[in-house]
């Protein structure tokens, strides 16, 4: 078992060496800046750290940290250093965040580059893009027409599934407000053409051009009022009152403003 480390002896030069840490807190900020002292911390023998308030309005929060030692068999204090340190309550910046991390779907502009790593997870070689005899999921019988081997990398099992849980549990998929107002599904929508590859059995492109999904990738259960099979006959939960026309009321009608032409039925 380690000894037990006893606490430092605070040195009464250094505890009372307090002008001399303002004075330096000055010089680090300015003189106004530099508020009230808050504390005397003893760091180790003869070395104490004093904290002033900071007045800063740029810096609320924070304080002046000096920190001053004295050698041993020395009477005079000196000044160790002094900085401006942030307190439990101070503003902080951000914590940094690599770029590559920064991105947001709908950042990339015209003309901007977002080169995909060498280690992309959602990506594989070109070259695997062979069929299976037990699992031929997300293999792209069509890329035998392709010119030359192909694309260099492919889309992986991570990516395909990292898109289809992306479009489902968003706008395209059966949750949004303007699917669940839909009259019917896209999956019986004329105007609905499916993927090709594993995401078929899921997702379609709607080729509607008045529907707000156009040319966008929507699930199978996803829905809009510009369905192909929608009616106005399921639009109005309640029947339509039949118009009244009323053939033997007196209309009056109101020539000017001192006298009225007064209008009869035929029978009167």
């Amino acid at each position: 078992m380690s000894p037990r480390r006893r606490s430092p002896t605070p040195d009464q030069a250094c505890i009372e060496a307090v002008d001399l840490a303002r004075e330096a807190a000055a010089e680090v900020g300015h003189p106004e800046w530099v508020g009230d002292h808050l504390a005397a911390n003893v760091e180790d023998t003869r070395l104490v750290t004093h904290l002033f308030a900071c007045l800063d309005p740029a810096y609320p929060g924070w304080h002046y940290a000096v920190t001053v030692v004295r050698a041993a068999r020395a009477k005079t204090v000196t000044v160790n250093e002094a900085v401006l340190l942030p307190g439990a309550e101070s503003l902080l910046p951000p914590a940094w965040v690599p770029w590559k991390d920064r991105l947001r779907p709908g950042d990339l502009g015209v003309g901007d580059l977002l080169p995909a790593s060498v280690d992309d997870e959602r990506l594989k070689p070109g070259f695997t893009q062979v069929p299976d005899e037990d699992d031929e999921e997300g293999v792209d019988k069509h890329q035998e027409w392709e010119p030359g081997l192909g694309r260099a990398r492919v889309l992986s099992e991570t990516g395909r599934k990292a898109a289809a849980e992306r479009w489902y549990e968003g706008e395209p998929g059966p949750r949004s407000a303007i699917a669940t107002a839909a009259p019917a599904p896209c999956a019986t929508c004329g105007f609905m053409t499916p993927l090709a590859g594993g995401l078929r059995q899921m997702f379609g492109v709607c080729t509607n051009e008045y529907a707000p999904d156009d040319g966008k990738v929507v699930s199978l259960d996803h829905g809009c009022g510009a369905h192909s099979e929608a009616s106005h006959s399921n639009q109005h939960s309640e029947p339509l009152a039949p118009v009244v026309v009323d053939e033997w009321d007196y209309d009056h009608i109101v020539a000017d403003d001192t006298s009225e032409l007064e209008l009869v039925s035929s029978d009167g």
